[in-house]
């Protein structure tokens, strides 16, 4: 395992881990985008990581400037260095797309041309969003891009309206107020998101959330952002305590029925929960065939 610096394409300075098998050298590798409030640390990374190494494929999961709850983060541009708040509560979701690209840029720099991109939770969410935006713009990088895997993608916007019922226009028309003041770093009351969250992120999610909605399973939805991918897709969800609002085979059943990529592998983990927990090495199984399939 060894650690790599490197700029987001907006200058942010960020780094990661890249586990590297022992089996061969390789041009095909997992970048591995992490949660909301989350980090490269985790128990799954470590388990999927050294299942992919002992099927000779490097992995690579990275610290975004979304993760952990409050940090600061850095930004170098030319000779110019500025400090700024960031992490989950600070983060603009929109801004994964500089992290993700930037991340990517590296891999190719470093000699890897086949990337499986993984995401879990919000991190599928950033993932999907960067992916359309590379599409929209014709980018060459898309080439280097061979599968996209989501693990437990969540239609944030309504998990939102429904974790907050009455008070979802209240705390938006007081986010609001507070963004006319000149407030957007101000933090909204503890009981108006799952974790703490400042104002500009709570109108992310709550309000600008056009990009970002694509998920909306309680919709009569043709999900065109996941059927805008062209590469392999395999997603995941949990049945047990996962951030879904459907039963998981009913879910599965439907997205089955709505992605039209005729190579897809969408399917729940018996007794999994959002974090996958004492999971990872089924989840890790899965992952590993679902490229073996694709190489």
């Amino acid at each position: 395992m060894k650690k790599v610096d490197f700029l987001a394409t907006d200058g942010i300075q960020l780094n990661g881990f890249i586990y590297k098998n022992k089996i061969k050298d390789t041009s095909k590798i997992i970048l591995a985008v992490h949660g909301m409030s989350s980090n490269c640390f985790k128990k799954r990374d470590e388990i999927i990581a050294n299942k992919a190494n002992e099927n000779g494929i490097d992995y690579f999961c990275f610290n975004n400037r979304g993760s952990e709850l409050v940090k600061y983060i850095r930004r170098k541009i030319a000779d110019k260095k500025e400090k700024f708040l960031g992490g989950t509560t600070y983060e603009d979701v929109l801004e994964g797309y500089e992290d993700i690209v930037g991340a990517i840029l590296k891999l190719k720099e470093m000699g890897y041309d086949e990337i499986y991109m993984q995401g879990h939770s919000l991190g599928c969410t950033k993932i999907v969003y960067t992916y359309n935006e590379l599409k929209q713009d014709d980018d060459e990088i898309l080439k280097c891009i061979k599968g996209v895997i989501l693990l437990s993608l969540v239609d944030i916007p309504s998990t939102l309206k429904i974790y907050l019922r009455d008070k979802y226009t209240t705390y938006i028309n007081l986010a609001e107020e507070k963004e006319k003041a000149g407030l957007k770093n101000e933090l909204m009351p503890k009981d108006a998101f799952i974790h703490p969250i400042s104002v500009k992120g709570f109108l992310r999610y709550a309000r600008d959330n056009k990009e970002i909605n694509f998920a909306r399973y309680s919709e009569d939805n043709e999900f065109e952002a996941l059927n805008n991918i062209d590469v392999p897709i395999m997603m995941r969800w949990g049945n047990n305590n996962e951030m879904i609002l459907q039963q998981a085979n009913e879910l599965v059943e439907m997205i089955n029925e709505k992605i039209t990529n005729t190579k897809k592998d969408i399917n729940y983990i018996d007794g999994a929960d959002h974090g996958y927990t004492d999971k990872e090495e089924i989840l890790a199984k899965q992952i590993i065939n679902f490229i073996k399939n694709e190489i």
